[in-house]
């Protein structure tokens, strides 16, 4: 496909979009069915695999206002009714059903294949409008004289040179981050330093009932996790997720595949439940993942999901994050084109409201990684507070007081100050 390599004075496009994953689709696809003439490139050729499978209940929203709630169950993802949690010893707490916390079709969610979930997003917003183009890596953005983003710099698959412009660029490229990065305004988090293993495996052991698709969350010594995802077509996603050091101990193994073995057997659900089943394809590894934008926006920019911050994996925030900003990204990107004005001071409230809920998480995850917090203290101690501590599971955090949850947690070990900087514009 040939694309157009307009000068700034005759730019087609009113918003080009750098990365067409969950938030990049999503802010696009929004902004065409508003009528927004919209640029979508892509360095990959999707399908394309991403880890990130478990979907938090109030992801349903956003893919309701995008008209694929219903697609979700054509196309068949396996069902999500609850997160469970077990300890070292293999004992499984009660299950956190979403269903008798909030009667809504929110309450069921998915286990996705990200390759069928992100290429059915992408799909979603050609069907609205957007052009996509794939396998075209955007090196740097465009500024004028006075610093003002106003288009991109592209590398097409044989090495050829583009440049697109627009009134405004949209960051969606991931953990890639590639302004955050350019910028030097990513910072990683101050506690948060932890890694990641995992793969897959084919005929592992599930739940009965309404458990079959359930999250666990299965401990291991020193604060460690393995996240346990079932999926369709007899597949479970595998990760553990814990302090370098513990993974790689000194004088010992650094094959990621051993050390998984090595972990599994410290958990006796987990070593049960995977000893059925085969591992299959490879074993991906990353690390030092908790990281947030010193800024949300600069003057004709706006960063969206992982590409302004990403926060833990443990409770499945990363891609209701990216559908979250993604969704309130394109409403505030045609607010500010309606305007006339794409400064960053435009997009404050944009940076403000998604820090609170990235804060609203990070306090839980904080306390999830403390030694003297559990669940079980929490709710022993609370019992009131049930409802609360569910809201932060299933990603109702759009104005909710949660004050009280954090005054209570605060009994038990203490909390994060909240990050100053994030929601501050260029």
């Amino acid at each position: 496909m040939n694309l157009q390599n307009p000068t700034e004075t005759d730019s087609t496009y009113d918003v080009i979009v750098i990365g067409a994953g969950p938030a990049g689709s999503t802010t696009a696809a929004l902004l065409a069915e508003k009528g927004r003439n919209v640029l979508v490139l892509e360095k990959e050729k999707f399908p394309r695999y991403h880890v990130g499978e478990s979907m938090m209940p109030f992801c349903w929203y956003t893919l309701n206002r995008l008209g694929l709630a219903e697609k979700m169950d054509e196309i068949g993802f396996q069902q999500k009714h609850s997160v469970q949690f077990v300890t070292t010893e293999g004992k499984i707490s009660k299950p956190f059903y979403f269903f008798q916390h909030h009667d809504h079709p929110s309450s069921t969610t998915w286990q996705v294949e990200r390759m069928v979930f992100d290429q059915m997003l992408m799909d979603r917003s050609r069907e609205l409008g957007a052009t996509v183009v794939e396998e075209r890596k955007v090196r740097d953005v465009i500024r004028n004289d006075s610093g003002k983003v106003i288009g991109v710099k592209v590398v097409d698959p044989e090495g050829n040179e583009e440049t697109h412009f627009a009134s405004l660029v949209v960051d969606a490229t991931g953990r890639d981050a590639l302004m955050a990065g350019k910028s030097k305004w990513r910072t990683r988090d101050p506690e948060l330093n932890k890694i990641s293993i995992w793969t897959i495996y084919e005929g592992a052991m599930r739940d009965p009932g309404l458990d079959a698709g359930a999250t666990t969350v299965a401990y291991i010594p020193e604060k460690g996790w393995f996240w346990y995802i079932p999926m369709r077509n007899n597949r479970v996603s595998v990760g553990v997720v814990a302090e370098s050091d513990y993974l790689y101990r000194k004088g010992e193994t650094r094959d990621p595949g051993e050390i998984m073995d090595r972990e599994i057997q410290e958990n006796k659900w987990l070593a049960d439940h995977i000893a059925p089943g085969k591992q299959t394809g490879q074993y991906w590894v990353t690390g030092e993942y908790s990281y947030r934008s010193e800024r949300c926006a600069d003057d004709g920019l706006l960063l969206v999901g992982d590409a302004f911050a990403f926060l833990d994996p443990v409770f499945s925030s990363g891609t209701f994050l990216a559908l979250k900003s993604g969704e309130m990204a394109a409403d505030a990107i045609d607010e500010a084109l309606t305007k006339g004005d794409v400064s960053a001071a435009q997009f404050g409230d944009y940076g403000a409201k998604l820090c609170q809920h990235i804060e609203h998480m990070r306090k839980i995850v904080y306390s999830f990684y403390n030694d003297d917090f559990s669940f079980g203290k929490l709710i022993k101690a609370r019992p009131e507070l049930r409802p609360r501590l569910t809201d932060l599971l299933i990603g109702n955090v759009d104005g909710v007081d949660f004050t009280e949850l954090f005054d209570a947690i605060r009994d038990i070990c203490e909390l994060p100050e909240e990050l100053d900087y994030g929601y501050k514009a260029a």
